[in-house]
């Protein structure tokens, strides 16, 4: 349970449209917050190192909605392919995607791809110290642009990622989903009134860790916290309560059968999935709406349909929609065909390539079980 105020504690308003000059120091939340991070806030994350616009970019857009202790490891690999924007401009859209897999939202990565090809050819290799042209590019919202140009490059933008929303949220007492149009218009406007002409790089990476570490979503440390003397939620108990969540919705599922063809090396069937949907451009096993589709197809291919073997049913969920896949597995001979199809290939496990996440877990699983099955074939010879 968080102290309350004494009673006799100044009054603050009742909602963000009551948010008046006279409520709050501006100045004296930013140096409380600057103070606040000179001592606590984190300076050794792999993207404050030497913090380019394009490491910014990178890493704000590995950042969005996956956690930092996930993001760290694949930064730096990410990186050491591809240190330079000129680097991943030329790269081949494969070679992105395989240092993406395993992050999830492959979308984020073709948009980096292309929009690193964009800067490359049309602004020299260098960002536009503009936040209208750089939320033209592919991938990069207003947020994102903001942190570039305030993290980046030192220049006075706000930002409103998950972390500042919630910190604004509850520090303006605005209750409510901060998704929604009329409340992320007033969030955004508190933060544009807040965000200083000068150490913006420190005040913006401020904003963020002091919603990481202290203003989470539960159990806020509110103690600790810098700005809790003029934060509405704190005076009023109000910090479970703030920020709203988002609307609740029917979650809907997808179903499908994925076929795991496994050839005498140990290598697996894929296809690579079109541009633009769900795993755009990932290589994934053969999909099938209904069981009877994917017999078919293995016997228009010749492979005996009494050699498959069902597994149990598995879900994977994505931002809309569950995903409830049933694989099927058969051992066959290569080639699979006289003449493969194009956008095929055999994919052994732990060999690089760009897979969606189900995929690569369920190729080591199968691998794992075809390795121990050899063995025992020995030990029993």
């Amino acid at each position: 349970m968080q102290n309350r105020p004494p009673p006799n504690a100044p009054a603050c308003p009742t909602s963000a449209s009551a948010y008046p000059a006279a409520w709050v120091d501006v100045r004296q939340f930013q140096s409380r917050l600057l103070n606040w991070f000179a001592l606590h806030g984190r300076k050794d994350l792999p993207w404050q190192v030497d913090p380019t616009p394009y490491r910014v970019w990178v890493s704000e857009i590995m950042l969005q909605q996956t956690q930092v202790a996930t993001v760290s490891p694949y930064f730096r690999r990410f990186m050491s392919r591809f240190p330079q924007l000129s680097d991943l401009a030329e790269a081949a859209e494969e070679a992105v995607l395989q240092h993406w897999a395993g992050l999830g939202y492959y979308a984020r990565a073709r948009n980096l791809h292309k929009t690193a090809q964009i800067v490359q050819l049309q602004y020299g290799g260098e960002f536009p110290g503009d936040l209208g042209r750089l939320c033209a590019l592919p991938g990069i919202g207003r947020s994102t642009a903001g942190a570039i140009l305030s993290l980046g490059l030192g220049l006075r933008e706000a930002i409103l990622d998950g972390n500042v929303k919630r910190v604004l949220s509850r520090f303006a007492g605005i209750e409510g989903w901060p998704g929604e149009r009329r409340i992320a218009t007033e969030l955004w406007a508190i933060s544009e009134r807040f965000t200083p002409t000068q150490n913006v790089r420190e005040y913006t990476q401020a904003m963020m860790d002091l919603g990481a570490t202290l203003c989470v979503r539960q159990q806020p440390d509110c103690l600790r916290c810098p700005i809790r003397s003029d934060c509405q939620a704190f005076r009023l108990d109000l910090t479970a309560a703030i920020p709203g969540p988002k609307p609740r919705r029917v979650m809907p599922v997808r179903q499908y059968f994925m076929l795991a063809l496994q050839n005498p090396e140990g290598a697996f069937f894929l296809q690579k999935r079109p541009p633009a949907g769900v795993w755009g451009s990932l290589w994934s096993f053969p999909e099938f709406a209904t069981e009877t589709d994917l017999i078919d197809w293995c016997e228009r291919l010749g492979i005996d349909a009494t050699t498959l073997e069902r597994l149990p049913e598995r879900r994977h969920t994505f931002t809309h929609f569950h995903l409830d896949y049933t694989p099927i597995t058969a051992k066959v001979l290569t080639p699979l065909l006289a003449n493969e199809p194009a956008q095929t290939c055999w994919h052994k496990p732990g060999a690089g390539s760009a897979t969606p996440t189900p995929v690569r877990r369920l190729m080591n699983e199968l691998g794992e079980i075809a390795s121990k099955r050899h063995g025992q074939c020995k030990a029993d010879v």
